[in-house]
C-alpha cells in the first residue's frame, strides 16, 4: 500500500498544509492538486458536492501526489465507509462530543479487529496499491472535529481515544458554541479566551501523543498555529480563493481606470 505522506513528513518533525474543496467539480480539484499541498480535503459536509463528484475529485488529484481527505457530513458508518473505498486516506467527522462517539468513529475507518469497517474498497484497491487490507489500519488518518463547548469539556477524554490519530479544530462552531453566539463565526480568533482554547487543544494532543489540525483563513495565521505546535493547517480553500483573486482583479481594474464602483466581497462560510 501507498504510505501516507502527512504521517511521514509529521514523523520528521515537520508541519503540513492541508487545501479545501467545497467546489464539486473534478478540474478544480486538479488545478488545486498541482499547487503544492500535502493534502486536499473535499468537504462532504458543507461543500456544494456530493459522493458522486468526491470520486472524479480524487481521480483527478490522483497525478499530483496529493494526500486526499474527506470530511464527512456527519457520524455515519455509511459514508466514512465509501469515503475510504472511493480513495481517502484520511477522515475528518464533525461535531464529535464524547469519547464514546470518538470511539464509535474510530470502530467505522478500522478493519477487524480494530474496527468494523466493513470489506470493499472498490477503487482504493487500484488507487492504494497492494496489501491494502493489511496496510489500511496504520495508514488512514482518523481526525475528530472538536467543535464545541461539550467536546472542550471531554477534550482529554477524546483525544485519548485508541486509535484516534488526532483532532481538527473547527474555529466557527466552536466560538459560536464556546460563546452562545455571541461573537459571529469566522477563522483565525485573535479573542484571549479562543486562543487559549486553541492552546490548551494542542496541549491535550501533546499529552496523549496526538496530532492536531486547524482551520485557517490565511497563511499567517497558520503559521501561528503552527508555532503553537499545530502539526496541519488548513489555509483557506477553493472557493475562497477564488472569491479572493477575483475581487483583487476586479477591484484593480476599477481602481486604474477610475471607477468608484465599491466592492462587496461575500463568502464568509463557516467551518
Amino acid at each position: 500500500m501507498i504510505k501516507n505522506k502527512l504521517k511521514q513528513i509529521w514523523a520528521a518533525g515537520q508541519p503540513t498544509v492541508n487545501g479545501w474543496l467545497s467546489i464539486g467539480n473534478p478540474f478544480t480539484a486538479e488545478i488545486m492538486a498541482a499547487q503544492g499541498y500535502d493534502s486536499l480535503s473535499i468537504d462532504l459536509q458543507h461543500g456544494a458536492l456530493d459522493y458522486s463528484m468526491l470520486l472524479p475529485m480524487f481521480q483527478a488529484m490522483r497525478a499530483s501526489g496529493v494526500v486526499p481527505m474527506a470530511r464527512v457530513p456527519w457520524l455515519e458508518p455509511g459514508i466514512v465507509m465509501k469515503v475510504l473505498d472511493a480513495g481517502a486516506y484520511g477522515v475528518i467527522c464533525p461535531m464529535v462530543n464524547t469519547p464514546q462517539q470518538a470511539a464509535q468513529f474510530v470502530s467505522y475507518l478500522r478493519y477487524p479487529p480494530a474496527g468494523q469497517r466493513s470489506f470493499g474498497p472498490t477503487r482504493a484497491n487500484f488507487s492504494a496499491g497492494a496489501n491494502y487490507a493489511a496496510e489500511a489500519n496504520d495508514e488512514i488518518l482518523a481526525l475528530a472535529m472538536v467543535e464545541t463547548a461539550e467536546a472542550m469539556r471531554n477534550l482529554e477524554a477524546i483525544v485519548a481515544t485508541p486509535g484516534l490519530d488526532g483532532v481538527y479544530v473547527g474555529p466557527a462552531d466552536l466560538t459560536f458554541s464556546l460563546h452562545q453566539g455571541r461573537l459571529a463565526p469566522a477563522f483565525d480568533r485573535e479573542e484571549p479566551e479562543m486562543i487559549e482554547a486553541l492552546q490548551t487543544i494542542v496541549a491535550a494532543c501533546k499529552k496523549f501523543g496526538k496530532r492536531s489540525a486547524l482551520h485557517c483563513g490565511t497563511p499567517d495565521y497558520a503559521a501561528r498555529a503552527v508555532a503553537w505546535g499545530y502539526d496541519m493547517t488548513t489555509v483557506s480553500g477553493d472557493s475562497r480563493l477564488l472569491a479572493a483573486a477575483a475581487l483583487h482583479s476586479v477591484s484593480r481594474f476599477r481602481d486604474l481606470t477610475g471607477q468608484n464602483v465599491a466592492a462587496t466581497p461575500s463568502g464568509k462560510g463557516t467551518y
